[in-house]
């Protein structure tokens, strides 16, 4: 199956669709992103697993991780421009280029925005094909519904590095929990000091003794969902693999707006009344 945008075998210029793999492997790859794989002259790949690779070089052997330009100590800043430049040197030769990333590309992910908006300054066909990302995983294997009280999501560090405002009556979501507090762009976990601080900050929120869950997602098809309840107080003593996500349940209910309620009164006074007349006219 192709899309209007996806690039036909008779287009000489070159492209780029960055699209999404999805969480678990092989069941959350959808057709459309299948189908720029397949179609693709190359293949580049920023991945969470190895095998995930050697599945995806099944569907295109011509392929390329750009896992390995992460380096120790190297900014993955750095690295993020460097996958920006691989992809737009493929694309300059005129290949139509698949780049595949974890998730959804567009989610925590650096590089795929930067080369559309590179490739579509340099008049290139650029697309981005969503993806199942961490945050619908979330809300399935948590039982959350968004719309209930509203969810906030935030990158955990930055509530150390900016001061931000949560809203304590709806869900937060606090990414990236194990580089917490990483300026150096180059560890992939910090210290549970890092996460001490971070407790502490939301210590001016929370009570100690709020309950919370930190989760991870699965990623292959035959593990489950890595769910750990905790207090607020026992956060730095849970188990971390460097993947985890904080979920902060609401800690008090909606509180009701009196002058708004008393005005849309007002209002369901006028419209509603000039509804019912509508309806039995």
């Amino acid at each position: 199956m192709t899309s209007a945008v996806s690039i036909s075998k008779e287009t000489p210029r070159g492209s780029i669709a960055c699209v999404g793999m999805g969480i678990t492997l092989g069941a959350h790859l959808t057709p459309m992103a299948r189908s720029y794989i397949e179609n693709a002259d190359i293949v580049l790949a920023a991945l969470s697993d190895h095998v995930v690779e050697l599945w995806l070089q099944r569907l295109n052997p011509v392929f390329r991780s750009l896992t390995p330009l992460y380096r120790p100590g190297k900014s993955r800043m750095k690295t993020y421009r460097e996958w920006v430049e691989v992809m737009m040197t493929q694309v300059r030769a005129g290949k139509r280029v698949c780049a595949v990333f974890y998730g959804h590309p567009g989610i925590f992910a650096w590089s795929p925005h930067k080369v559309i908006e590179v490739a579509r300054a340099e008049g290139f066909v650029a697309h981005m094909e969503p993806g199942i990302s961490a945050e619908d995983c979330l809300y399935a294997d948590l039982g959350i519904d968004p719309g209930r009280a509203g969810c906030q999501h935030l990158e955990a560090s930055q509530l150390l590095f900016f001061e931000r405002t949560l809203d304590t009556a709806g869900t937060v979501v606090l990414w990236q929990l194990g580089v917490v507090g990483d300026r150096s762009l180059g560890r992939f976990r910090t210290p549970d000091a890092y996460r001490e601080l971070l407790v502490e900050r939301l210590r001016e929120d929370y009570p100690n003794d709020h309950g919370v869950v930190v989760y991870r997602a699965p990623t292959l098809p035959v593990e489950q969902p890595h769910v750990q309840r905790v207090t607020l107080g026992e956060l730095t003593s849970a188990e971390f693999t460097g993947h985890e996500t904080l979920v902060i349940p609401p800690a008090r209910e909606l509180v009701p707006h009196a002058g708004m309620r008393a005005r849309l009164d007002a209002l369901d006074a006028v419209y509603l009344t000039d509804d019912a007349h509508v309806s039995t006219a």
